[in-house]
């Protein structure tokens, strides 16, 4: 399963949206908290937790549990995405 932490208003994590609709991959949406440097608004405490729990308080945030594979940044993203589900 794919989970995105991402935000709406977000242009990198536009990227990674599109990248995925255009490979037809299906995903959880996750929005902890606004757009923005780290720290901006948080929208969701729970989603807000993981993303943190799992380092950076950084989006997008790919989780692939299926692979065990977990990044940051955007251009890494889909290139893991387009190398591993295109």
């Amino acid at each position: 399963m794919l989970e995105l932490y991402q935000s709406e208003g977000c242009p990198h994590c536009a990227k990674v949206r599109e990248t995925l609709s255009e490979l037809g991959v299906s995903y959880v949406a996750h929005n902890p908290r606004l757009p923005g440097d780290v720290g901006g608004d948080v929208t969701n405490e729970v989603t807000h937790d993981e993303l943190t729990a799992a380092g950076d308080d950084q989006i997008p945030y790919l989780v692939d549990s299926d692979r065990g594979v977990a990044m940051y940044e955007s251009d890494d993203i889909v290139e893991y995405l387009e190398e591993h589900y295109a």
